[in-house]
């Protein structure tokens, strides 16, 4: 799951949006056609949490996914001119996104962490997790700035529960050059997109992908690392999931009314499937909360990231008893 941006009020019931009609050369340039989407982006006063914050980020993306060109070029060719078929294209793409509210990257089957490209689909959650940027970050050996938790060359198994689009356990495999690393998700379709990512990455030898709940198919088997995020939106933030988020499969966020209801169990299960010097890394969002409330003996260690504060925790294997 990921993070919400979302006020808890329950969410009105818009009326259809119109977009008004443009005339075929009104619109020239990369230029023109983002100030064209901010602006009907702004109007429809659209929810932006599937890795942009914010109107112009979002038409970015989208122009340059249309346009097969990568975000961070959009600047150099921000001028350059767009062709007939182009521009019908991306007016196509722009009334989409205003009309059926569903996040850009289904629209375009593409998202971006950590700079990889990933396929996803409405049979998955969006990902836009925070645990990849503390791999970069805390797991870094004696080369890397801050505290370390792991030594990355010292991790050879990891595993990734409620993978949803695979992402994760990719990143993970990337980032830990000795590890295998199994990943596992309740849900048949995600497992499909998974397998998708994993072969585009060309992991198939390293990510195992293994379908059940939490760690029931993996029997006896332990880890140096196990990352997640899971569902932990609670009843409250359920009710308030704006029309994007209601887009994307309710089983990857909803965690019961306080938001453990799946974290829960993979605390009390985790120290079972970890070696004795190892650990676990668990995104949460706004739980924190309930979750030292519900756990008040657990050491829980609170990782930060540039856009996050304490909606990550790290605990180690020997605290897990």
């Amino acid at each position: 799951m990921a993070k919400m941006m979302v006020k808890r009020v329950k969410a009105a019931k818009r009326p259809a949006v119109k977009l008004p009609k443009v005339a075929s050369g009104e619109l020239l340039t990369l230029l023109d056609f983002m100030r064209y989407a901010v602006s009907r982006f702004n109007e429809a006063k659209l929810a932006f949490a599937h890795g942009t914050t914010d109107p112009v980020a979002e038409a970015a993306f989208l122009i340059c996914e249309a346009l097969h060109l990568h975000p961070d070029q959009f600047e150099s060719l921000a001028n350059a001119r767009v062709t007939a078929a182009e521009g019908k294209h991306l007016l196509d793409l722009i009334g989409r996104r205003v009309t059926t509210r569903k996040p850009a990257a289904y629209l375009v089957n593409k998202i971006y962490m950590r700079g990889l490209p990933f396929y996803v689909d409405e049979r998955v959650i969006v990902p836009r997790s925070f645990i990849g940027e503390l791999l970069d970050s805390h797991f870094a050996g004696d080369d890397g700035e801050g505290a370390s938790l792991m030594d990355p060359f010292n991790v050879d198994s990891v595993l990734d529960l409620c993978t949803g689009s695979g992402c994760l356990a990719i990143l993970a495999a990337r980032h830990f050059p000795n590890a295998t690393v199994d990943a596992v998700d309740i849900s048949k379709d995600a497992l499909a997109v998974a397998a998708r990512n994993v072969a585009d990455h060309g992991l198939e030898d390293r990510v195992a992908l293994h379908r059940g709940d939490l760690f029931a198919p993996l029997g006896n088997k332990r880890y140096d690392l196990i990352i997640s995020n899971p569902p932990y939106v609670d009843a409250e933030g359920m009710a308030a999931l704006p029309p994007e988020c209601r887009a994307e499969p309710k089983l990857a966020f909803d965690g019961g009314a306080d938001g453990l209801d799946i974290i829960s169990r993979i605390l009390d299960q985790a120290g079972e499937h970890l070696t004795p010097e190892g650990g676990l890394l668990c995104e949460i969002g706004r739980g924190r909360e309930n979750l030292e409330a519900a756990y008040p003996q657990a050491p829980l260690l609170w990782l930060d990231t540039e856009d996050s504060e304490a909606e990550v925790f790290w605990i180690a294997a020997a605290d897990l008893v």
